[in-house]
């Protein structure tokens, strides 16, 4: 199906924070694969890891059991605020996985709680319930009518919020930093408010970090900044570094009408995805690691901002650790074009954002490149 348009630029091979075509042209990845490949392509230690387990067992499915499989879950629990991991093979799912559990905690509650608060400019991915979620016409338009108990509303407002907060409220869903809607990061102070109304209401936390996940703001993940926790978590992108794994997370509180049979997974959490996910939550988890990401995210930062300073073509420059966006006067996806002729791989966003979302690997030789061949770009333009 022609879904995805004409695409003029494949790659033969990657290694690092690069990707090479068949002739040997060589490209800076700062998409990373739209924010997945969290260790860049190749990883040394994860080719090791893939090789090793693909020569013992790819899959057996759920109806047996994954040893490695409930001690990915307990590594995952034990770093986080979690009791409780189902796995999938991506964030849609794992986003899918979190609404049942919603659902299924007020069912048995026996409570009439059905409306799910999300906000204007979200993306929950490409499933119908995700699509219902965001209610963006960009993503449904020709698949109406969507489904019913959700209620979009405006981002960042606290005002807002409060005035919609009702008895049937069930939960609230939010991306601690919008994705697709702009790289826009919900404020620290926001993200507090939140928590602090749905203890006072009896109301779920439904977090979707699949895109600020995994490393990527500069810790495990993004709503650790806030010093919050939420009931829910999807997870998944740079938990597998580019191999298909995602996850959804929660408390035993949240999750207790997950019960056997309330939900399945074929492939997820099979023992391929499974090796890969322990390695890179190893590397990634580890306070070094993670420290380095926020160092070179601020050096980031800084050159992005000098970067603005010097065209009046930059609006805005917006974002959280290696999480970055663009906001440009001329269309995102020309100037992203012509970054890409100049051997930059960027991503368009929403509200008219080239976003930056690179291996949680670069260093300052990766960003200094970037930011003149922006530089040499933005000249362009004027």
């Amino acid at each position: 199906m022609p879904t995805y348009g004409e695409r003029d630029l494949a790659f033969a091979r990657g290694k690092g924070c690069y990707l090479y075509t068949t002739s040997g042209k060589k490209y800076l990845d700062f998409a990373g694969g739209i924010a997945v490949n969290s260790l860049g392509h190749c990883h040394p230690q994860l080719v090791k890891i893939l090789n090793k387990q693909s020569k013992i067992l790819w899959h057996t499915s759920n109806l047996y059991k994954n040893n490695n499989q409930e001690l990915f879950a307990k590594e995952l629990c034990n770093k986080t605020f979690a009791d409780r991991v189902f796995f999938t093979n991506s964030g849609a799912e794992a986003i899918e996985c979190g609404l049942k559990v919603i659902k299924s905690y007020w069912n048995l509650k026996n409570k009439n709680k059905k409306t799910i608060i999300t906000f204007k400019g979200a993306f929950h991915g490409r499933t119908f319930a995700a699509l219902s979620a965001q209610k963006n016409k960009k993503y449904s338009e020709g698949f109406t009518p969507l489904l019913s108990g959700f209620k979009n509303i405006t981002f960042n407002d606290e005002k807002v919020l409060l005035k919609n907060i009702t008895k049937e409220t069930a939960a609230i869903m939010i991306e601690p930093i919008q994705g697709e809607g702009g790289i826009r990061p919900a404020s620290l102070k926001f993200l507090k408010y939140i928590k602090k109304i749905c203890i006072k209401h009896d109301i779920l936390l439904f977090l979707d970090e699949v895109q600020s996940g995994f490393g990527r703001s500069g810790k495990l993940y993004a709503h650790e900044w806030a010093k919050i926790k939420p009931d829910i978590l999807a997870t998944a992108k740079g938990i597998g570094s580019g191999f298909p794994l995602g996850a959804c997370l929660a408390t035993s509180k949240a999750s207790f009408g997950m019960t056997r049979g309330k939900h399945g997974s074929t492939y997820g959490g099979n023992p391929l995805a499974v090796a890969i996910g322990r390695e890179v939550l190893k590397i990634i988890s580890n306070k070094k690691f993670l420290t380095d990401v926020d160092v070179i995210s601020r050096y980031l930062w800084k050159n992005l901002k000098q970067l603005q300073s010097n065209y009046d073509e930059i609006l805005d420059v917006r974002g959280a650790g290696l999480l970055l966006g663009i906001k440009t006067k001329q269309n995102n996806v020309m100037i992203a074009n012509k970054l890409k002729k100049n051997k930059l791989l960027t991503v368009p966003a929403g509200d008219n954002i080239i976003r930056l979302a690179p291996p949680l690997t670069i260093n300052k030789i990766h960003v200094d490149q970037a930011i003149k061949i922006l530089n040499q770009t933005f000249k362009t333009l004027l």
